[in-house]
């Protein structure tokens, strides 16, 4: 081996010797507890359905180039038109993922006199994001701890402008952001607020349109990322907010100006998702019944190893590689699919087990995941 290859090997050995070398695989069990497809558009087969009945279907198989260039459509118009009357913004901007999304914005928003703060637990997407920037002036803030935040805004907020990120539900903890008293804390400092919806599009508001629009916040956020391969069943997303945020991202954003644009088929599944979501036959009622139900079970068992959550994300933190990976092989002989998410995904001491729920769930299988846990 070359010397390249020869450290390539070196740290892939202390991943392995330490427990939590990543591999692929395509062995699942039969019941889906572990995916982001939290409305099940995407693995029941129902958004090829609503694909296939409705209309604007393309047959372009790519966009030929990026949207600077050859790869822009009316239908991609349409769909960024489509998405921000959804969200109630302003404009959108779409972007080919969520990771795009958020390196993209972060990384041009802000100059070298900017201050950003985000939350400790914000997605590798939004860290790296911030990294790319000109910013000189980059800190975390303790995970959901509004003085510590207030703390940092009165300490920064006279050296220039201040932009705060956060999500609004974390993808590890499936815990939620206190939006309202974040908003408030932002506004009396004049901070501009960035919130990430990865892991809210499509479970919270009535029609899905986000923790955000669900609390009458969205006038108050500066930018919003929604992400269409969660709850939506797609792949990409977009950034919401002003026209100006847009006109900006269009000239700035690196992950969109350099990028193939996406294809008119992926497009067209996106628009079916959010005329789902727009339809009288969308309800998210079922998913959040069945997280109440799953709450209740967490009480009963009277264990502190769950962290407090009331989305479809819900942890157990077991504090151990061996111990999390022997649990999830337990659940899965049992024919339930749950992943062990260890360091250094997540802090060391923090490793869990991350069960997700979808609307095609039962309760039946809640109650064996309960049962095989506690055997």
């Amino acid at each position: 081996m070359n010397r390249v290859e020869q450290y390539l090997k070196g740290k892939l050995n202390e991943r392995e010797m330490a427990g939590n070398l990543r591999r692929l695989t395509t062995d699942r069990a039969a019941v889906d507890l572990y995916s982001n497809d939290y409305l099940g558009l995407a693995t029941t087969g129902l958004l090829a359905e609503l694909m296939h009945a409705s209309q604007g279907r393309s047959n372009a198989t790519g966009s030929t180039g990026s949207r600077l260039l050859s790869g822009n459509s009316k239908q991609a118009e349409i769909l960024e038109q489509t998405i921000a009357a959804f969200h109630k913004a302003e404009a959108a901007l779409l972007f080919n993922s969520g990771y795009d999304a958020n390196v993209g914005l972060m990384a041009c928003i802000a100059s070298r006199e900017t201050t950003i703060l985000y939350d400790e637990l914000c997605h590798a997407s939004i860290i790296d994001g911030v990294r790319l920037s000109q910013c000189r002036h980059r800190y975390k803030f303790y995970h959901n701890d509004l003085n510590d935040l207030g703390q940092k805004l009165n300490k920064y907020k006279d050296e220039g402008p201040v932009i705060v990120v956060v999500e609004s539900v974390y993808s590890m903890d499936g815990d939620m952001v206190p939006l309202v008293e974040l908003v408030r804390i932002c506004e009396a400092n004049d901070a501009q607020l960035v919130v990430d919806e990865a892991h809210a599009t499509g479970v919270f508001g009535s029609k899905g349109e986000g923790l955000v629009c669900s609390l009458g916040l969205q006038d108050r956020v500066f930018a919003r990322v929604h992400t269409f391969g969660k709850a939506l069943g797609c792949h990409g997303a977009a950034v919401v907010g002003s026209g100006l945020l847009k006109q900006y991202l269009i000239n700035f954003a690196r992950s969109f100006i350099y990028t193939t644009a996406l294809p008119g088929h992926s497009l067209h599944a996106v628009h079916s998702a959010y005329q789902y979501l727009s339809s009288h036959s969308f309800s998210n009622k079922p998913l959040h019944e069945l997280i109440a139900y799953f709450r209740e079970c967490v009480a009963a068992t009277n264990s502190s190893g769950w962290i407090e959550s009331h989305s479809p994300i819900q942890a157990l933190v077991v504090g151990d590689n061996e111990k999390c990976k022997q649990l999830a092989s337990k659940l899965q002989r049992a024919g339930l699919q749950v992943n062990p998410i260890l360091h250094p995904t997540v802090p060391l001491g923090m490793e869990r087990l991350r069960v997700c729920l979808h609307s095609f769930n039962k309760k039946e299988q809640v109650d064996l995941l309960f049962a095989t846990i506690s055997s």
